[in-house]
């Protein structure tokens, strides 16, 4: 499952991260690696962007950032 699958309220758990690049440079360097665990707290009306909650701050992904992070619910 990806990340934009969750809901708010969910909480999850990152197994990998699926982008190349920059993109995944970027991604890691905002704290998102893999055994990280994170919450969803807000969606914006269409779905984009989403807020999660990880590593004790508040992070905002835009919907093509969230279909490359592969998630487990916990």
């Amino acid at each position: 499952m990806t990340l934009n699958e969750l809901h708010p309220g969910d909480k999850a758990r990152v197994i990998k991260i699926a982008a190349t690049g920059a993109l995944k440079r970027r991604i890691m360097d905002m704290g998102l690696t893999k055994g990280c665990q994170l919450l969803v707290r807000k969606l914006a009306p269409l779905g984009d962007p989403m807020e999660i909650n990880l590593r004790g701050y508040e992070l905002t992904l835009r919907k093509q950032e969230c279909e490359a992070i592969q998630v487990e619910k916990i």
